[in-house]
Order: structure tokens, then sequence, then C-alpha cells
């Protein structure tokens, strides 16, 4: 993991616990979101495909049940609430905030 005393700006709104690494990963992937976006791609294909990969990712890193506790943990924030809560406060805050 990287080491987080010395995050730089472009990560300084992510939060002071992200790693940089974490932090440059999501930058990337942002990016390709708001490209696919521009070029009209619907919200269901571009969020499939980048679970279908995040997926393949964790197949090829890890065990069945990391990868199970992982998907357990990610519906659990669906289900409290959690991850709605932060897309819309995300919204709220703008561009820049």
């Amino acid at each position: 993991m990287a080491d987080t005393a010395h995050n730089t700006g472009d990560n300084a709104g992510a939060g002071p616990d992200v790693p940089e690494d974490l932090a440059r990963c999501a930058m990337v992937v942002e990016h390709a979101i708001d490209h696919l976006k521009q070029e009209k791609f619907p919200p269901l294909a571009v969020a499939s495909a980048l679970l279908g990969g995040a997926l393949g990712v964790l197949a090829r890193s890890m065990d069945r049940d990391t990868v199970l506790r992982i998907l357990d943990s990610a519906a659990a924030s669906v289900r409290s609430g959690d991850v709605h809560a932060s897309v819309h406060a995300d919204t709220e805050a703008g561009p820049g905030n």
C-alpha cells in the first residue's frame, strides 16, 4: 500500500486515509466513466462493464471467500443506504468542492 502521509493535492478531496494508489486508480476510473457518459453509453452498460472488470481483478488476485466478503460488504452498504447517501452528498457538493 502507498504511504498516506504524503498525499498530494490530487487526492486531497478523497480524505487523508485514502492511499495514494487507490486515489489515483479512482481518478482514472472516474475519467473513464466521464468519457463513456460523454459518448452516451447507457449507465447500466457502463456499470456492468466496471463491475465485471472489478470482479475479474478480484478473482485473479484473491480467493473466493475473500471476494464474497467484499461483495457482502458492498451489498450491506447498499442495504443500509450508505451508497446512495454518499452519491447524494457528492452531487450536492458539486465539482471541486
